[in-house]
């Protein structure tokens, strides 16, 4: 045999052998890198599934679905943007009939930082306060600046008849009084300043039923409002002093679905609509007037981003649907560590 045979014949498993453990740090290098992957796309402690992230997005969309534990106080802030943009027909409602004088335009930007503060009563029952501070700047034909002062009040409470169970439907109860610390538009010297509050004291009552079927949950509420009338006034409108004002009753209702995009972003779609019957005007010459029954509907869309186990920034934009809605409002909440 052949020297040169040998030497093939010897080193053919030695090369063999050689492009085995070539290929072993190859294969340990992928193995490491799916490994990798599959790590990166695991979900880490303390990111949330998606049943606490449309619990927090529920939470966003409106302030009446989640409960607290007792004892426990949370914070939220949140910075509110509302524009309005409108032609106004001025009216004279003093004799009871309505006559056209002219036709305003009028421009409305607000600006509303509202801290709101949650403490558990029991497990099935919170209790919350609301302080809007309100900058509003109108440019109109009676007033051209900025008005800042404090908002109407709110206090209201939040009860869950039964335990909450997944895959059923939940319910919460709710009630709440708006108080008129604002600056009443009753009162308001419409050539020195604009309203920032509604001028009379509100009660309402509701309902709010939620249903999460992952990674979806379904919301939906009603509403009705009484509100006590304004009296001892003495505004001048149209050569006439207005004394009183009786607001009709309201009746809201709204629903839409929120879902959980991963484990740190989700999206919510809802639809809100409010309908205030007509307000009785009475004159210091004894005539009455009322105005149309009010209708507004907004449709939002709404994001969530969970920074961390603690803190999720949401951010919604409304648009006006309806006359009397905003044209558009931009809102932010963000909770706050105590």
């Amino acid at each position: 045999m052949k020297i040169s045979t040998i030497l093939a014949s010897a080193s053919a498993p030695a090369l063999a052998c050689t492009l085995l453990l070539a290929q072993v740090p190859a294969q340990a290098q992928d193995t490491a890198t799916s490994e990798a992957v599959r790590d990166a796309l695991a979900k880490k402690e303390g990111d949330a599934d998606n049943t606490t992230l449309l619990k927090e997005t529920l939470t966003a969309v409106d302030k009446q679905y989640s409960l607290i534990r007792k004892g426990k106080v949370q914070l939220n802030y949140e910075l509110g943007y509302t524009y309005i943009g409108q032609e106004k027909i001025n009216t004279d409602l003093s004799s009871g009939t309505a006559t056209l004088f002219s036709i305003e335009n009028t421009n409305s930007h607000t600006i509303t930082n509202t801290i709101m503060a949650d403490y558990g009563v029991r497990n099935n029952l919170t209790a919350n306060a609301t302080l809007p501070l309100i900058s509003r700047y109108s440019d109109s034909g009676g007033f051209s600046g900025v008005s800042h002062t404090i908002g109407d009040v709110g206090l209201g409470v939040r009860w869950q008849p039964q335990e909450v169970k997944r895959d059923e439907v939940a319910y919460t109860l709710t009630g709440n009084v708006r108080l008129a610390t604002g600056t009443s538009p009753y009162k308001v010297d419409v050539q020195k300043g604009v309203a920032t509050g509604s001028g009379v004291n509100t009660f309402n009552i509701g309902a709010n039923m939620t249903r999460i079927v992952d990674p979806v949950a379904l919301f939906g509420s009603f509403n009705v409002g009484y509100s006590l009338a304004a009296k001892h006034l003495s505004q001048q409108m149209y050569g006439a002093t207005l004394r009183e004002v009786k607001p009709g009753a309201s009746f809201g209702f709204g629903l839409g679905f929120a879902y959980a995009l991963s484990y740190k972003i989700t999206t919510s779609f809802s639809f809100q609509e409010s309908i205030q019957a007509r307000s009785t005007l009475t004159f210091d010459n004894g005539n009455k007037a009322q105005t149309q029954t009010q209708s507004a509907g907004i449709l939002a869309i709404g994001a969530g981003y969970r920074m961390s186990p603690k803190t999720t920034v949401n951010v919604t934009v409304g648009a006006g649907l309806t006359a009397a809605a905003p044209n558009l409002s931009l809102t932010m909440s963000l909770p706050l560590s105590l």
